[in-house]
């Protein structure tokens, strides 16, 4: 008989309960410890799901984070750098993201107009076709929050914005 899959079915038990309850007979700070491993456990499945809702659409989410990002640009475009500071990612990320979209004819780069050493990432008719239709998915899904009602994500946002202050998000 097959086993049932975990993330199907899942586990009799909340392994970050019980995670948390040996790191009490150990170390303290317990409530921190259960409310980051918990933040990033919900990091990893909405992640995934995303990936998973984008995957036919040939895009993950850090690539559709990136069109997005074109998108609301005035032009279309932004040099890679600016890209980098406002996805909150390292160059070399920005780099390997925008290689993946214009190998997929989402975006071209181009030379700066006006600083030669500069390159901009411009997206494509295509690329805004893509956003909308992958966009249109996402929103479907409820961005993977579906477990939550308006009210929770305004208390999770609330929840959450003193967290990415503090550390220099904004």
């Amino acid at each position: 008989m097959a086993t049932p899959d975990r993330a199907q079915s899942g586990l009799p038990f909340d392994p970050i309960d019980e995670a948390a309850r040996q790191w009490a007979a150990r170390w303290d700070g317990v409530p921190q410890m259960h409310a980051v491993t918990s933040l990033m456990r919900v990091q990893q499945l909405v992640i995934g799901r995303l990936d998973a809702l984008l995957k036919p659409l040939g895009l993950t989410f850090a690539r559709y984070e990136a069109l997005v990002l074109l998108t609301f640009s005035s032009r279309g475009s932004l040099p890679l750098g600016k890209m980098g500071e406002r996805l909150q990612v390292h160059p070399t990320s920005v780099t390997s993201i925008v290689d993946r979209l214009e190998a997929a004819g989402l975006v071209v780069r181009r030379r700066h107009p006006d600083d030669g050493r500069a390159v901009l990432a411009e997206i494509t008719s295509e690329g805004r076709d893509l956003v909308e239709r992958a966009t249109t998915e996402l929103v479907g899904a409820d961005f993977g929050l579906s477990a939550l009602d308006e009210q929770g994500l305004e208390e999770l946002s609330t929840l959450l914005r003193p967290i990415r202050q503090t550390n220099g998000d904004f």
